[in-house]
């Protein structure tokens, strides 16, 4: 009966029920729209840091790493240190106390004793035992990761600038198990290989220097990648991956970089190589037995090589640096000159200036294009009868002319302050490798030798290229210069000013490389030498040269004041021939074999290459 009973009020029910709406959540929320989900969290990162004798460059490493576009929550530190002879652990350690806070996880493993391996010869030199202890403690950084959940793993040699803040981000994107971001040296050295030999040794091929020209650009599948590299830790196949011990097929050479390249083989798993973008610098490595203060040189060098293109590189905000104490390195002055509208280039060379440790005084160019008729009828200009610029046809330019008033208004300066020497540089200038080192170690010759001199080139154009130039007895890498362009870089004793100041030289004015030929008798138009006399100027020039241009014509960033300006005598005649003809920054003949300076130069001696050194 009960049952009868609940059916009855069913079935009067049912059509009370099914007349009620159905209320959609677009319907029921009519005033508010509905919450979108969050996006996923970052995937989690480990960054392993394995420093040793890294006290020059950890300010600058760590800064990198400061500024990764990377939630830092979403970061791990692993930070290991040993066997120093500096103060690595001492900077790394108040890195890792100041930033501990704004990291998910820290993990810091100094070791204070032995300062060195009982094999080793050297800071650089690399025994079979560093190779070990360098492999335990990747590997040690791989388990802690591991054991961390992370999903990553991003290994970075402390001489490896991450300039590309994007890095990481960049990086995952690719969507590859063990990939490494290209990083850019002084010469073709990198941190990949193209090739490698079925022993497993470097092996040249054709597509590296495209790749590292980024002739082509992309991700590209190499056989070695190392230094820097990422490591998808979700992927199946990184469960097989690991540094030590070594897979027991390993034959090959007995190297951290090698070892782990064939572990990724073993594991089925395809390194690569990324260019799309420019992610930062890395250092060419020392031979074994080179100290300590080379590799400082040789860093220092990246650091003004760095500043070419980019923004200079930048000491952490977390570590304590001390001011470094520039010099004038034996010259009684050191002369900038730069145009005031071109502070780009005067940041860019005080800066370089002051990592050289070299203490300089700007020189306040005289702009050509602020110079009006007026004023050069002031200075009663005048041009040398005939002169035509030997590539465009042209006559001599304003902006010459303010090149030139530039270097004069030096050499007199020179004159009336009693300087015996001084070193004049451009503001376009890029250093070479030990710049410093190498001009110090020339100019104390010089003064051994008690050479005669009155200008001696620091960077030039040689011009004359069919024989060679004469070397210089008693003094290694000088000659006596021969017809040159660009006044980038020169030393000049007061005799020199004097003798240049003599000439009398603004009321028969040539551009000012060409110029200087003249007053040591040396430039090919004698209809131009007819007006100087007497031409006794003596002119050495450092072989190799230390300083180079920043750009060439063509070149990205390349810009010339003094070509493009307008006619001397003719301001509303404008000249724009630099990206046209430019011949003194293009065209120059091949210099002969038998015309090359090689009696100015120090034999080379003969050194072991290691397989992190092949190029």
């Amino acid at each position: 009966m009960a049952a009868v009973t609940t059916a009855w009020i069913f079935l009067l029910l049912l059509p009370f029920y099914f007349s009620i709406p159905c209320v959609t959540g677009q319907e029921f929320n009519t005033e508010e729209e509905i919450v979108p989900e969050s996006p996923l969290q970052k995937p989690r990162v480990l960054i392993a840091i394995i420093a040793r004798n890294a006290a020059h460059t950890l300010p600058y490493f760590l800064d990198c790493i400061d500024k990764l576009d990377y939630p830092k929550n979403r970061i791990a530190i692993w930070a290991a240190t040993d066997h120093n002879i500096d103060n690595t652990t001492a900077i790394l350690r108040e890195w890792v106390k100041n930033v501990q806070k704004l990291y998910h996880y820290v993990e810091w493993r100094p070791m204070s004793e032995p300062q060195s391996y009982t094999d080793e010869f050297g800071p650089k030199h690399w025994p079979s035992s560093r190779f070990v202890h360098v492999l335990k403690l990747r590997q040690a950084a791989l388990r802690t990761a591991r054991e961390k959940w992370s999903d990553y793993i991003f290994y970075v040699d402390v001489d490896n600038f991450l300039t590309n803040p994007q890095t990481l981000n960049l990086l995952m994107e690719e969507n590859k198990t063990v990939v490494a971001p290209m990083l850019e040296s002084r010469t073709l050295y990198s941190n990949f290989w193209c090739g490698m030999t079925p022993q497993g040794f470097y092996r040249r091929t054709p597509e590296y220097v495209l790749i590292r020209e980024w002739k082509k650009t992309g991700c590209y599948p190499v056989p070695m990648i190392h230094s820097t590299m990422l490591i998808d830790l979700r992927k199946e196949a990184s469960v097989n991956l690991q540094f030590y011990p070594p897979h027991s097929d390993f034959t090959w050479s007995f190297d951290d970089i090698i070892i782990f390249a064939f572990s990724c083989r073993q594991a089925g798993i395809q390194m690569y190589i990324c260019n799309r973008e420019h992610y930062g610098y890395l250092p060419v490595p020392l031979k074994p037995h080179q100290p300590l203060e080379d590799e400082i040189e040789c860093f220092t060098h990246v650091l003004t090589e760095a500043m070419i293109d980019r923004p200079p590189l930048e000491t952490s905000r977390y570590v304590s640096v001390s001011p470094k104490l520039p010099d004038k390195m034996g010259f009684d002055e050191i002369y900038m000159i730069n145009l005031k509208r071109r502070q780009d280039r005067r940041v860019r060379m005080l800066r370089s200036l002051y990592e050289l440790q070299i203490q300089v005084k700007t020189f306040d160019a005289v702009d050509g294009k602020a110079l009006n008729t007026s004023q050069l009828k002031a200075l009663n200009i005048d041009v040398v009868p005939g002169y035509h610029d030997p590539y465009s046809g042209r006559t001599l330019t304003r902006g010459e002319i303010g090149c030139f008033l530039s270097h004069y208004y030096i050499w007199k300066e020179v004159i009336e302050r009693g300087l015996e020497k001084a070193l004049i540089i451009e503001d376009d200038v890029r250093f070479e490798y030990q710049f410093r080192g190498k001009l110090l170690k020339l100019m104390n010759d010089v003064e051994m030798a008690e050479l005669d001199w009155d200008l001696i080139y620091i960077g030039r154009k040689r011009m004359q290229v069919e024989r060679p130039e004469k070397a210089v007895p008693n003094v290694m890498n000088l000659v006596e210069a021969d017809y040159s362009y660009w006044t980038l870089a020169y030393a000049i004793s007061k005799q020199g000013a004097q003798k240049l100041v003599a000439a009398e030289p603004l009321n028969k004015m040539l551009p000012v490389d060409e110029f200087l030929p003249v007053m040591y008798n040396k430039h090919p138009v004698e209809a131009y030498m007819e007006f100087y006399n007497p031409r006794d100027l003596k002119a050495f020039s450092a072989e190799p040269l230390l300083v180079y241009p920043t750009h060439y014509t063509g070149q990205p960033g390349y810009f010339s004041d003094t070509e493009t300006s307008t006619i001397w005598d003719n301001e509303t005649v404008s000249t724009d021939w630099d990206r046209r003809y430019s011949g003194k920054t293009r065209q120059q003949g091949e210099i002969h074999t038998d015309a090359q300076n090689t009696e100015a130069l120090s034999p080379q001696a003969t050194l072991d290459a290691s397989s992190r050194d092949e190029l």
